[in-house]
């Protein structure tokens, strides 16, 4: 078992965490204060082949696994986790695309999602459904003809409202009404298509300069070749998705962990109280050591998980604790680095007390970490019904 990186795979993670702390860490505060979408930003993410990473090259990608995509990830969350959440949801929608759109979808949508020119969202949450996604009430119904109309709304989605959005793949019921059980379909529907909408953005608690906003479809009709797999499948193809977007997440976390923990040291390193720096205090030293512990932790399964999609492996549990371990842990970590910059943790121009914030939606979404314990449960043998 080896745990070291390749050269080529230390390549890209210092190329992108040079460029990370370069251009993305020295605006993070004011893009937060702004909550505006760094379209620039994204495209030089584009420029630098981040988005492009686990894409096959038929389409302009590099031709590389998640597992490289992670550690892309990692670096850009360590300087912004706003901008790489952005990042990481258009590449998880894209992937999505790329498994099980057609060769013409393909042709068509990817090319600019890769090389960062565009951005995209997955679309399934609705106002009163999040992971029971036999909740959810956005219909589909076909008209003849070919033709689909998608009716509906849906709640707290990323990315659809930027000047670069492509399109977003929006799941809705297509069974019929009096169908004892739901039937899916996944669709994607371009941006600026008649009766598909977007919302003004939510004002929220973190992510603020990432897009999130509702999207609202009336009468917004569609022909049959805008499914995505295959028709009344796709609500398995929506938690493919999610579940491939659960590795990316927890990188999101990671990184912010990690961040949390470096301004931590350099803190501890260059604040003085009582006769020397703070550093020298064993209850500092204590809490320094037990972020570090939880950093490197939930590294290991994050990169754990990340190295199993890329051997084919669909190990659920992986992915689940990847997903629960270090998304919780980017929480904890980022608290204790508030208490390690005492009062100065609580303002707002700290980045510790940004973190903490931006991190909160992260055991949220992409499966709640009740919903990712759940299922590791359930992968354990236990009697788990839900969904």
């Amino acid at each position: 078992m080896n745990f070291d990186l390749t050269p080529d795979q230390l390549a890209l993670q210092e190329r992108v965490r040079s460029f990370a702390q370069a251009e993305i860490a020295p605006r993070a505060e004011q893009l937060d204060r702004d909550a505006i979408f760094p379209t620039d930003l994204f495209k030089k993410l584009g420029e630098l082949g981040v988005m492009s990473i686990p894409f096959a090259e038929e389409y302009g990608g590099m031709g590389l696994g998640v597992f490289d995509a992670v550690l892309a990830i990692e670096e850009v969350a360590r300087a912004d986790q706003s901008l790489a959440v952005s990042a990481m949801v258009s590449m998880a929608t894209g992937l999505t695309l790329q498994r099980y759109g057609t060769e013409e979808q393909k042709r068509q949508w990817l090319p600019d999602i890769i090389s960062g020119r565009k951005i995209c969202s997955i679309a399934g949450t609705e106002p009163d459904a999040g992971s029971d996604t036999a909740g959810f009430k956005t219909r589909a119904n076909a008209l003849g003809n070919g033709l689909w109309s998608l009716t509906g709304e849906k709640a707290y989605i990323t990315n659809p409202g930027t000047d670069i959005s492509s399109f977003a793949l929006i799941l809705a019921v297509s069974s019929p009404r009096e169908a004892e059980h739901k039937q899916y379909t996944l669709f994607l529907v371009p941006q600026g298509t008649a009766g598909y909408s977007q919302g003004e953005k939510y004002r929220k608690m973190g992510w603020r300069s990432s897009d999130t906003r509702p999207l609202y479809l009336d009468d917004c009709q569609l022909p049959d070749s805008a499914i995505v797999g295959k028709p009344h499948a796709g609500r398995w193809v929506l938690h493919k998705g999610y579940q491939a977007a659960r590795v990316f997440l927890a990188a999101c976390s990671l990184g912010l962990a990690q961040a949390s923990l470096d301004h931590s040291i350099t803190y501890a390193k260059e604040r003085k109280a009582f006769g020397g720096t703070i550093g020298r205090l064993q209850l500092i030293q204590d809490l320094v050591a037990r972020m570090a512990l939880k950093v490197d932790s939930a590294r290991l399964v994050t990169y754990r998980a990340a190295w199993g999609v890329d051997q084919g492996k669909d190990d659920l549990m992986a992915l689940s604790m990847a997903k629960l371990h270090a998304t919780e842990t980017g929480s904890e970590v980022a608290n204790m680095a508030i208490q390690v910059h005492g009062g100065w943790g609580f303002m707002d121009d700290c980045a510790p007390s940004r973190y903490l914030r931006d991190n909160r939606i992260c055991t949220i979404g992409d499966g709640s970490s009740q919903i990712q314990t759940l299922l590791i449960a359930r992968e354990c043998g236990l009697d788990v019904s839900f969904g």
